[in-house]
């Protein structure tokens, strides 16, 4: 687990700024703050930070092929290198380290660009070939590892893990992009390929790119996806076996490390299982580590322990403070865009904890994505039978209506708050979902944005993120879809993204069992209902989970890794709040009407609404701005 940045001559080969590429790479230490490397020839810079875990001894980077043709910085671990190993020493290829970044240099070699399509793991890398002279990047499929790239205005292409790495550079284009405001404060955070800053990307999951010297600019190549058209003539007791087989081996080959090697155990169903899989799989206690918190209403802890005791791993667990806010600011410096889930502060937290102890920790991300894990989807499954009972032209104006008419009553009872619900069904499937995740309204975004905000957006709105994937989604019907809007723009977006931020500011790899591509693939084949059993999610992984963790883990109510926003904003954060909301950072902007700022605090602070969500997402985009004024 590394961090990579680079600078390319498009169209020659000027000379490249040693200091400068230091510079950018020595942003990203905490990345790996083990090793570093720089590696410059004519028109070509890579640099590298290394977190060592396998092959302590060798394997540093940027590395260099024997022949000197193609250089590789690269950030991830390929699981299963020593399989891909044998079959290039097979075609006459000889290795001088036991680590999987030189089977990356020769699988190029042998293999092209399709090289890609043989690795299986969490990847971000550059390649440089000599011969060819040709720029190759790729991400992994799911998008566990990133990678940030602009073109510049004078011809240079740079490239990096994180995107204070690119801000280092002097001709970093710094204008916002108004539809990734729009999608920021839809989404709650800016999905791929966009950045919050106009001409700079980040590199889709399961894209590549390839620059020649001297042939401009080329767009992205995709070159995998996840095909979630259903397997026929399944049986629900082989399924399950099967799955648990399949979670095994994702987790086995993960296990492999030169470092001390650990797992995150909330007490939910996915890191129990993972957790469950790694003890039968070794032989001496697995170390696990969680944070509790003060309130019930948040705290899992007591059922981490249980799994911890039922396989006694060596379990730690630390109680968080409830008013833990302090992280506030380092968390918008760890992002470097506007990012704006609040769990991002136990996750930070989490992974302090686990440092402590191990290198490396498996984690559970991924199940509720693959397996209809969330809420929203049982929800939105609900809305779209709704939908199909009545046509366009009676649903719209109908719902729509009682929507409107229905007050909103953030105060009472869930059974009492149909307004959302009403609202949703009234529009068309994809809006409906839209609706469901949205952090802030359409109604909302266009009462905050001011008019100028508002005019350069040109019609845009968040939505469009996903009319770019519906009419090309490989799903045939209304949960896959979703699950698979989630896998394109959640997923990457908001959970790989902060699980990344968050462990690497610790120098700590982790490595997720679940979003094994190969896996995926086989859960995204299996019948919607064997995910979404009327009311229960993940229904197949929790009934072949039966024999290895209690009903008490697999069938309690599902409670997350959230903060109490709502508290904290009507308490010891109140003054902080109207400081941030209605400060110069915000009102100067030109972004927001300031009014309407004012009422999102008064109604809250008041207790009439509850803004928390907005208001978060407003002080993290606050945040952002003071620190790159």
């Amino acid at each position: 687990m590394c961090g990579i940045v680079g600078i390319f001559d498009i169209n020659g080969k000027r000379e490249i700024n040693r200091e400068l590429l230091s510079r950018m790479n020595e942003s990203q230490f905490h990345r790996g703050p083990d090793e570093g490397g720089i590696h410059i020839e004519s028109g070509l810079g890579f640099g590298h930070r290394r977190l060592s875990i396998i092959d302590l001894s060798s394997g540093q980077q940027p590395m260099v092929s024997r022949d000197g043709s193609v250089v590789l910085t690269y950030n991830g671990e390929i699981f299963n290198f020593l399989d891909l190993r044998k079959a290039l020493e097979g075609q006459g290829y000889r290795f001088q380290t036991h680590c999987d970044t030189e089977v990356i240099l020769y699988a190029w070699q042998a293999w092209g660009e399709a090289c890609v399509e043989r690795f299986r793991g969490m990847f971000a890398f550059a390649l440089w070939d000599r011969n060819r002279q040709t720029l190759f990047l790729a991400r992994d499929r799911l998008g566990v590892k990133p990678l940030f790239y602009a073109p510049l205005a004078d011809g240079q292409f740079i490239f990096a893990s994180e995107l204070k790495a690119l801000k280092a550079h002097p001709e970093f284009p710094k204008t916002l992009d108004a539809s990734a405001i729009e999608d920021y404060f839809g989404f709650g955070y800016v999905p791929d390929p966009k950045t919050i800053y106009k001409e700079v990307y980040k590199l889709e999951p399961g894209y590549c790119l390839t620059l020649k010297r001297g042939a401009g600019l080329c767009q992205p190549r995709q070159y995998w996806d996840v095909d979630f058209t259903v397997r026929p003539g399944q049986n629900e007791k082989a399924a399950g076996d099967e799955l648990i087989e399949r979670l095994r081996e994702a987790v086995n080959i993960r296990m492999m490390a030169d470092v001390p090697l650990g797992a995150f155990l909330s007490g939910g169903v996915d890191s129990s299982a993972v957790v469950a899989m790694m003890a039968g799989l070794s032989a001496d206690p697995v170390n696990t580590c969680s944070i509790s918190f003060g309130d019930p209403a948040f705290n899992e802890s007591q059922f981490a322990a249980e799994v911890a005791e039922r396989y006694r791993t060596a379990h730690r667990v630390e109680q968080v403070d409830p008013d833990d806010f302090s992280l506030i600011d380092r968390l918008a410096g760890l992002y470097d865009e506007p990012y704006a889930d609040s769990s991002a502060l136990p996750t930070y937290r989490v992974c302090e904890l686990a440092k402590k102890q191990v290198t490396v920790v498996l984690s559970g991300d991924g199940g509720d994505e693959n397996l209809a894990g969330y809420r929203r989807y049982r929800w939105h499954t609900y809305e779209d039978r709704m939908r199909s009972y009545l046509p366009d032209a009676i649903r719209k104006p109908v719902f729509g209506l009682l929507g409107a008419a229905y007050p909103k009553a953030d105060w009472a009872p869930k059974v009492f708050r149909a307004k959302s619900t009403l609202e949703s069904i009234a529009r068309d499937s994809m809006e409906g979902y839209f609706h469901s995740v949205s952090i802030l309204s359409n109604a909302l975004r266009g009462q905050l944005f001011s008019k100028q905000l508002k005019q350069d957006l040109q019609g845009y709105q968040a939505v469009d993120v996903f009319r770019r994937y519906v009419d090309k989604a490989p799903a045939d019907n209304p949960l896959s879809l979703v699950q698979y809007l989630d896998i394109k723009t959640y997923l990457p977006g908001d959970i790989l993204t902060k699980v990344d931020r968050a462990s690497m500011a610790h120098a700590l790899e982790v490595r997720v069992p679940l979003l094994d591509h190969q896996l995926v693939e086989w859960m995204a084949g299996l019948q919607p209902d064997m995910k979404l059993n009327g009311r229960d999610g993940k229904y197949i992984f929790k009934k072949s989970l039966e024999h290895y963790l209690s009903d008490n883990i697999l069938y309690r109510p599902k409670m997350g890794f959230a903060v109490p926003l709502s508290a904290w904003f009507k308490g010891p954060l109140k003054q902080r709040v109207r400081d941030a909301l209605l400060g110069p950072a915000m009102t100067e902007s030109g972004y927001f009407n300031h009014d309407v700022l004012r009422k999102i605090v008064d109604q809250h602070q008041s207790g009439l609404r509850d803004y928390s969500a907005p208001i978060w997402s407003l002080l993290m985009f606050d945040a952002f701005l003071r620190q790159n004024a």
